[in-house]
Order: C-alpha cells, then sequence, then structure tokens
C-alpha cells in the first residue's frame, strides 16, 4: 500500500512540473502584453490553483494574482480565498498559514 501511494504521489508531482512548463510561459504572457482579460486571467487561475501543492505553481499563482489585483481587487481576494479554502494549513512545506499567502 505504500508503495502505491509513493507512485500515486510521484505521478502528481510529474503533473505538477508538466503543468509548469505549460502555465509559465503563459502567466508570463498574460503580465508582458498587460492582458486585461478577466476571464482568462481567471480561468488561468482557476487551472493552477489545482497544482497549488507545489512550489512552484504556487509561484506562478502568486504572481498572477499580484497581476489580477491591479485590474480587480474582489477577484484577487476571492483567489487567494480559494487558495487559502483549498491548501492552506497550520504549517506544511512553506511555513507558516500567514507567511505564505500575505505576500501576495
Amino acid at each position: 500500500m505504500i508503495e502505491e501511494i509513493a507512485k500515486l504521489l510521484e505521478g502528481r508531482n510529474l503533473l505538477a512540473k508538466q503543468a509548469y512548463g505549460q502555465y509559465k510561459p503563459l502567466v508570463n504572457q498574460i503580465i508582458t502584453s498587460q492582458n486585461k482579460d478577466l476571464n482568462h486571467i481567471c480561468y488561468t487561475l482557476d487551472c493552477i490553483l489545482d497544482f497549488c501543492f507545489d512550489e512552484q505553481m504556487l509561484m506562478l499563482y502568486r504572481s498572477l494574482c499580484r497581476y489580477l489585483y491591479d485590474i480587480d481587487v474582489n477577484a484577487a481576494i476571492s483567489y487567494v480565498n480559494a487558495y487559502r479554502d483549498m491548501w492552506d494549513e497550520e504549517e506544511n512545506n512553506f511555513g507558516k498559514k500567514n507567511e505564505k499567502i500575505s505576500k501576495l
């Protein structure tokens, strides 16, 4: 059973690395082109949120949330809260609860 769980975690981590390779250029393009398409930004955040267990994906999510903050404050706050609801714990690999997202 432990081996099966280890394989599942390995597969999950591999998917996160593949997702990072696909979403990093997309996030960079949104930010550098100053794209203000709220639907596109929110859809991208929705997709990235599923992978925020991975530190690199969390960094992408945070950078896009920061960018969104200047476009729609309420939407950005909503995505910060969505992250907290889905992934935040008292303590995990990223540190204490308030330290992780407070930098958004």
